[in-house]
């Protein structure tokens, strides 16, 4: 998902409205059917994962998820699941109806007696679930923050359940103790308990009432994404996986920050809406819908994934299509769905997704499926917008792109970032609840290095900004990160869960303080060794569910830089430590004779003041006559002494300080530890210059990177550090005149 774009917002609020939202009647919503009584929690044996998991430490088993994929198998992954699934839309009601067979195996070896299932969409039925709770209570938001008006809510109501044709019993659980009133995960309790080894199929109805779109799902006039739209299996982790050490389940109520985690398997899903309505969806279409009474059922299968949305809407132009091949990936059909007021944005969100496969095909594996959708939200449904679902995500949409200003840059980015889901969420199969910095950290990160590589930096202004300013400043991607890393006061380890967390800011720290933690390991370990130790994290664990620590021991084994790699983990991501090293003192002066008592033939003399002042000025004299061209350059009839003074007020990184001479030498020391402070000295024939900490800019995570630097003459290096700075200043500025429009 994309991030809330505090700035970008910022920005686009001083362009022409394109996300105004209509005042046009809402549709009431359907009647909801009465839920399950509620029942004190009965967890079969089988515990939940902790109401607050986060980064795991503990290296998960070799054969964990079955071992690593080798490409030799049957299929791409150890498929857990098979949803089979008929629904229908209401457009006008925004309602779908839906029959779900599930089929699930038991890979444990114990017997289960009841299973758990994530209803998302329950999340958007009042203000009393889990997430809207923690919006209103911890002051969390999510981007735009649309309000949900009378009649606007959404749900899921289960309406049968059985096994084998006997009926289920159900009622709601809390794993994450949420709120009584929270209805996003449901027990069900089997009247057959699953084997070990062995499989089990539920048949459920179940009726969906989609919220006007909020949070990724929802109905906006004619326009409908559905996500989080089925009832969804939970994970049965094993000993050795993700740093289980029993059997548990892993099913976490729907958090106000957090998004998904499923096990892989087979989707077999057939989509009826009225004849004229497009429809996009997860896998490939099987031939042509079927039509009948003026209804189209559209058919889409794709196996080998964790999750499935689709998009139905009556005002999508004519789908772009184009396609990419890359090696060892089959011929991708990629479809570019966007309403007529969005045509611009089609072209360039087509192109992205083409550089998006070359770059992460190139970089990390190849693109295991055929096909891609983008979606194009139209006006007003924004919150629908930079979201990702296996081998479909959605886009941003904007009446005009042009190049070279922030509107052209976001959409190119948004559609890079979801895209690059595909692989950290998709084919990694990461825990988004637990650990998103797996998502999206990473994937932020490898999102940066393609702008890097793409040689894309980002600009700062609107279209109508860079006319009225005369010039389109940039930063690049990894200076638009530092803004968002809370370097100066970080609350919360990167690791950290997804609703655990101190502030919005803090959530978004996410992305932007992993790809900057993540910039700055690469500039320890070397580029080749990071990319070396990204194909070998993608090649292990595809397919899989990797951990923190999993990803952690792929940088190991590729790099053999443990010590480095520990070090970084240990500070940014299982706890959180600002970085904060600065130039404290700079000096450099002459060695001049000194005052008093000296031996001279046995005996004390006493060297005056003015006894050394004139012996001072004869030296001068002497060395200038010998030396009549002379420049500071060349020093002077005395040595200088410079001393630096280095103060740590941070965690421990491998530093280097930098100093120059007047005469064109320096000197380097590298240094590393916890003392506060650290004081070093030279004396040379000539002055020092400048002094400068972390001269290759190693340390982005630096909360000052003006104290970095001091000058005694007129030198460029520290002028290089008010790049960041004054980026933030303009952002500021930008921001300052939103508030005032």
């Amino acid at each position: 998902m994309l991030r809330p774009l505090l700035f970008a917002t910022a920005l686009l609020a001083l362009a022409p409205a394109a996300f105004a939202r209509d005042a046009a009647q809402t549709p009431q919503a359907a009647q909801a059917p009465a839920p399950a009584a509620e029942k004190p929690l009965d967890i079969a044996d089988i515990p939940f994962v902790g109401a607050h998991a986060a980064a795991v430490e503990t290296p998960s088993a070799d054969d964990a998820w079955g071992g690593p994929r080798s490409g030799s198998e049957a299929t791409l992954s150890d498929r857990v699941v098979r949803y089979q699934i008929s629904a229908e839309l209401d457009p006008d009601k925004h309602v779908v109806t839906a029959q779900e067979k599930l089929t699930w195996r038991n890979r444990s070896n114990q017997p289960v007696r009841a299973v758990f299932l994530h209803l998302y969409l329950n999340a958007f039925e009042g203000n009393d679930s889990t997430f809207m709770t923690e919006q209103r209570n911890s002051g969390f938001g999510f981007r735009s923050d649309v309000s949900t008006r009378d009649g606007e809510w959404g749900y899921t109501r289960l309406k049968s359940v059985t096994q084998d044709g006997a009926e289920v019993k159900w009622h709601y659980v809390h794993p994450d103790n949420g709120p009584a009133s929270d209805k996003t995960v449901v027990e069900f309790d089997l009247p057959q308990p699953v084997a070990p080894g062995a499989s089990t199929t539920l048949d459920i109805g179940f009726l969906d009432q989609l919220p006007r779109v909020v949070a990724r799902t929802g109905y906006w006039g004619t326009f409908h994404l559905v996500g989080q739209w089925f009832p969804k299996i939970g994970v049965l982790e094993l000993p050795g996986e993700r740093g289980a050490t029993q059997t548990r389940w892993n099913v976490h109520e729907f958090h106000a920050h957090s998004e998904f985690y499923a096990d892989y398997g087979e989707y077999d899903v057939r989509l009826t809406v009225p004849r004229d309505y497009a429809v996009g969806a997860v896998g490939a279409e099987q031939g042509a819908p079927l039509e009948k009474d003026g209804k189209a059922t559209h058919h889409f299968v794709q196996n080998d994934v964790h999750d499935f949305a689709w998009t139905a809407d009556k005002r999508y132009a004519k789908p772009l299509e184009g396609s990419w091949q890359g090696p060892g990936s089959p011929k991708v059909a990629i479809r570019v769905l966007y309403t007529p007021e969005n045509v611009a944005s089609a072209a360039p969100a087509l192109k992205a997704t083409q550089d998006s496969l070359t770059w992460f095909s190139n970089t990390l594996g190849p693109y295991p499926y055929a096909t891609v959708t983008v979606v194009i939200p139209p006006y007003n449904a924004e919150e629908a917008g930079g979201m990702e679902y296996p081998t479909f995500f959605t886009a941003e949409g904007y009446s005009t792109v042009e190049k070279g200003t922030l509107v052209g840059d976001l959409l190119d980015f948004v559609t890079i970032h979801e895209f690059g889901h595909g692989y950290f969420y998709g084919i990694l199969g990461s825990n988004e609840f637990e650990e998103p910095m797996l998502d999206e950290g990473l994937n932020e990160f490898w999102d940066m290095r393609m702008l890097g590589a793409r040689k894309q930096d980002v600009h700062l202004t609107t279209p109508g900004l860079k006319t009225w300013l005369g010039l389109a400043p940039t930063i690049t991607g990894f200076d638009y990160e530092r803004m968002g890393a809370m370097d100066a006061n970080p609350s919360d380890p990167i690791g950290a869960n997804s609703w655990d967390r101190m502030s919005d800011m803090g959530y978004n720290s996410v992305y932007s303080r992993t790809a900057t933690t993540m910039r700055d390991l690469e500039a320890q370990l070397g580029t080749p060794a990071l990319e070396k130790a990204f194909k070998l994290y993608y090649a292990r664990w595809k397919f899989r569910h990797p951990s923190a620590a999993d990803f952690r021991q792929a940088l190991i084994d590729s790099s053999g830089q443990r010590d480095a790699i520990e070090k970084t983990f240990a500070q940014q991501v299982y706890a959180v430590r600002k970085i904060d090293d600065s130039i404290a003192g700079f000096d450099s002066h002459e060695e001049l004779p000194a005052s008093g008592y000296v031996e001279r033939d046995g005996q004390p003399v006493e060297l005056t003041g003015k006894d050394i002042d004139e012996e001072i000025d004869k030296q001068r004299k002497e060395w200038k006559d010998k030396h009549p061209h002379a420049k500071p350059a060349d020093g002077g009839p005395y040595p200088f002494r410079t001393t630096v003074l280095v103060q740590r007020k941070g965690a421990d990184v491998p530093q280097t300080l930098l100093v120059r001479f007047a005469d064109g030498s320096s000197e380097t020391m590298h240094f590393s530890g916890p003392q506060a402070w650290q004081r070093y000295s030279w004396v040379k024939p000539v002055k020092a210059v400048s002094a400068e900490l972390d001269p290759q800019n190693a340390h982005f995570l630096d909360a000052n990177l003006l104290d970095n630097s001091r000058t005694l003459e007129s030198n460029g290096a520290p002028a290089r550090r008010w790049t960041a700075a004054l980026a933030t200043l303009f952002k500021s500025f930008l921001a300052l005149l939103v508030s005032l429009a």
